[in-house]
């Protein structure tokens, strides 16, 4: 048993490093022109210093920081880093959740996890900003016609941002088991005996008052995805791309993640390009507004980049960067930047997916990874390379206040 289990963690840590040549260096170059939408510029023209630049993805390329699949810095309106990586797609049923070993390049989406959370609140947000629908703290069945059988004992009083903020108080917390497990309420959504996830989700029993107590469930978003069926006529794929990925130009979006009576996994089964990430996170950054067009209020990304109610001092599991804070959907966190605190707002997807808005630098930073069983690392990655190559503009600014 012993050599069998030594044998196992070798064979581990050689597909490991196979996917990296450790002797590779890498040489800086700038992000292809594309018809897109996206401005390229170069670290200089953004007055970035490429010197922590270099020495970041020298490391990733050594294989510090495990499978790192792509990094985007979007600064002052232009893309001025985009590099990919060689690594697994994800695959729930192989070792480590990693299945086919590609080279990641810009053509190719990945799957974004979690970060397909912030995709549906910000479909919600556009709903609601088009006036269908009318209120966050309506509750929940006013949009679900075909479950109000399940309006029982207390749940009538869930609301929609309730579901937005994982404040639902329904029993569930995927973070009590492996991704790999059945018993991980958000897995077993996919198993006998449940044949309808909506219904799965809302028989759950309520074991808080709603908007007294976080708890991470994705099928608090699955939820809300029917909500934007029955309240707009659409379903979210149909609706994101009409409202959301059309203005924008993404033509990347893949929603066929769905349940087998149809429902779309709204919680984490989109797949993006990094650069259509880069164009949501631009739209966030710039207060809801992309090019010239209003995309989503600015009241709604104010809620997305604001903490809810208690919703403070959450430790994320296999997450670096310690305690964050839950807003509309979206994650918030605090760096350190020359003695003083950088508020930054970010999605967040399992296994290194990362939006990540800084507005005090005027920066979007994207990553897709694939460490599904290893501790994430993009923060580490953003504190000690990315903020220390803005230093020198930022001191200058700060100088001036």
């Amino acid at each position: 048993m012993l050599r069998f289990i030594f044998l196992v963690a070798i064979l581990s840590v050689l597909s490991i490093s196979c996917t990296y040549n450790v002797a590779e260096q890498y040489t800086y170059r700038v992000p292809e022109q594309t018809d897109d939408g996206l401005i390229v510029g170069t670290l200089n023209e953004v007055r970035m210093d490429s010197v922590p630049i270099i020495k970041a993805l020298d490391r990733i390329l050594a294989g510090r920081y495990k499978e790192v699949h792509s990094l985007l810095i979007y600064k002052d309106g232009k893309l001025v880093l985009e590099e990919y990586f060689s690594g697994h797609r994800y695959q729930w049923d192989a070792p480590r959740h990693q299945g086919e070993l590609v080279n990641w390049n810009r053509n190719m989406p990945h799957s974004i996890m979690s970060d397909t959370k912030s995709i549906t609140s910000a479909c919600v947000g556009i709903a609601v900003d088009q006036g269908l629908i009318q209120d966050v703290n309506q509750s929940i069945f006013d949009y679900l016609p075909e479950h109000q059988h399940l309006k029982t004992r207390g749940k009538s009083e869930i609301t929609i941002e309730h579901l937005l903020t994982m404040t639902s108080g329904l029993d569930g917390n995927e973070w009590t088991a492996p991704y790999a497990s059945k018993q991980n309420p958000i897995v077993a959504l996919w198993f006998p005996p449940c044949k309808d996830p909506v219904t799965c989700i809302l028989e759950k029993p309520l074991v808080s008052k709603p908007s007294t107590s976080f708890s991470y469930f994705g099928g608090n978003m699955i939820v809300l995805g029917e909500i934007i069926k029955h309240a707009t006529g659409m379903t979210i794929d149909a609706f994101s791309e009409k409202y959301l990925f059309a203005p924008l130009g993404v033509d990347s979006a893949d929603w066929s993640v769905r349940f087998e009576n149809g429902v779309i996994e709204a919680a984490g089964g989109l797949q993006l390009t990094p650069r259509d990430m880069i164009k949501v996170g631009a739209t966030f950054l710039n207060r809801g507004l992309w090019k010239e067009s209003q995309i989503i209020s600015e009241q709604w990304i104010e809620k997305c980049a604001t903490p809810y109610g208690g919703n403070t001092g959450i430790k994320i599991p296999g997450e670096d960067s310690g305690r964050k804070g839950y807003a509309y959907s979206w994650w918030t966190n605090q760096l350190s930047h020359s003695g003083r605190s950088l508020d930054v707002f970010y999605a967040g997807g399992w296994g290194g997916q990362k939006i990540v808005i800084i507005p005090e630098m005027s920066t979007v930073v994207v990553f897709t990874g694939g460490n599904y069983l290893t501790e994430t690392q993009e923060f580490r990655i953003i504190n000690k390379y990315i903020i220390p190559a803005m230093n020198q503009q930022k001191s200058r600014e700060f100088g001036k206040e």
